[in-house]
């Protein structure tokens, strides 16, 4: 029988559509595209992005098409909260921000969320907590939704305050290449593992994390909730809200006493904004520094080992998409365990009225932080809490509770071989210095 034209075109399309199909399904188990080149600028960019970094703006700075700093903001430069090991590197607790998240109630269902400002540029503009309670206020006799039913509790206070500290910048822009795919990969491998033991019994390990996926359906990789996609959103949110300077991605924070404050022109060009994103994705990497010293290296590779065994690398992956060195998986992990009070990680003790959206970040759910540059970034933790390393791993609970559990068996040598492991994980040496603040401050801007 001779096949006709017809039969052999709808023969074609139906060998073609398997192969798009076997395709897809080879693309859906890959990990992804690796990152293969390092983040590139030129030197003109770079240099105008540290200008930028480093300036200390002022009211109606010269630099500034807009009304410069202000009217709220938490710090005069990106430097002066990203100075740790170089320019670019974490904060201490001093420069720490205060957070707040608004829960969803009946008459507000979606989350809001922002800063109480310390510095406001006149004593009418400053945040405090009782301005923000009252755009948040204690809802009495809360209703709370549990399964299509009401059920009415005691009064509910919207309001959730965290203190957030400063993290390193530094390999920003390699974190920006790794993709969405490479994390909903790790993550999906990470829970398959887990499942696998349990169906032979094996029932302990950390809990595997869940990508943060934004309302846009995109993966957040930076900020401690994960809030931002890309090294772009969160430049351009941390210079509107940290600094007050309005930008082409968004409007400078307004003051809480006066959400009507005037809409001028935003401060920072297209061309200065690319200038300063620039800067911070061609900010240097990390790097593991093996002590010279024969003991001390033995010492620390040992610490590398356990830090895998114990369970550690489970979520601060070593290596993610290529990106050597990296200590993260970029997933949200619940850090606190109820039955503690909520210290572990800044939990809050109330159910909201409404349930929260499915992929927003509980108040306990924390992402994972990178570990590359630790020795050089403390205190350690969301808050700036845990001062050192020690500390910080004895903090950790949640899901995370087995991990925190197995080095608290290790022999005391051993704790302190995982402890000298860290401490090789340095900020770049080839980072630019931070040099001391350049403005004079004659006009000192109003602090609480």
């Amino acid at each position: 029988m001779v096949d006709s034209p017809l039969t052999r075109a709808r023969r074609g399309v139906g060998v073609g559509m398997l192969g798009v199909g076997v395709l897809g399904l080879a693309w859906m188990l890959t990990p992804g595209i690796p990152v293969l080149f390092a983040p590139r600028v030129s030197a003109e960019v770079r240099a105008a992005g540290l200008e930028l970094f480093a300036h200390e703006w002022q009211p109606h700075d010269a630099m500034a098409r807009g009304d410069g700093l202000g009217p709220v903001f938490n710090a005069r430069s990106c430097v002066e909260c990203h100075s740790q090991g170089g320019v670019g590197g974490g904060g201490d607790n001093s420069h720490n921000v205060l957070a707040f998240e608004a829960f969803p109630t009946q008459d507000r269902p979606d989350v809001k969320g922002g800063l109480i400002h310390k510095f406001a540029v006149a004593n009418q503009f400053l945040d405090s907590r009782a301005e923000l309670s009252k755009c948040f206020p204690i809802i009495p006799n809360g209703i709370r939704v549990e399964g299509g039913c009401q059920v009415f509790t005691q009064d509910f206070d919207p309001v959730h305050t965290q203190a957030v500290n400063s993290t390193a910048l530094f390999g920003a822009g390699w974190v920006d290449r790794i993709s969405a795919k490479t994390i909903r990969h790790e993550s999906l491998k990470t829970a398959s593992a887990r499942m696998g033991r349990e169906i032979v019994g094996h029932f302990g390990g950390v809990i595997p994390g869940r990508p943060r996926v934004l309302t846009d359906g995109r993966v957040g990789k930076f900020g401690w909730k994960a809030q931002f996609a890309t090294l772009e959103e969160f430049v351009s949110a941390a210079c509107a809200n940290e600094i007050g300077l309005g930008n082409p991605g968004m409007e400078q924070a307004r003051p809480m006493v006066r959400v009507n404050y005037p809409q001028v022109e935003r401060d920072l060009t297209d061309a200065q904004f690319r200038s300063l994103v620039g800067f911070v994705d061609s900010l240097p990497r990390p790097v593991e520094v093996v002590p010279d010293d024969h003991a001390q290296r033995s010492r620390a590779e040992r610490g590398k080992v356990l830090f895998a065994e114990i369970g550690c690398a489970a979520c601060h992956t070593p290596d993610m998409a290529g990106v050597q060195g990296v200590y993260s998986d970029f997933l949200l992990h619940r850090l606190d365990d109820r039955s503690r009070g909520g210290s572990g990680g800044g939990g809050y003790s109330e159910r909201p009225p409404v349930p929260l959206p499915e992929d927003y970040p509980l108040p306990e759910e924390w992402k994972t932080p990178l570990l590359w540059g630790v020795a050089d970034s403390a205190p350690y933790f969301h808050d700036g809490g845990s001062p050192t390393l020690e500390t910080a791993i004895q903090r950790h609970h949640g899901d995370a509770e087995s991990v925190t559990a197995a080095y608290q068996k290790l022999a005391a040598e051993d704790r302190a071989a995982v402890i000298a492991f860290l401490k090789t994980l340095r900020a770049p040496a080839d980072a630019e210095p931070v040099s001391p603040p350049t403005v004079a401050r004659r006009h000192l801007v109003v602090t609480r």
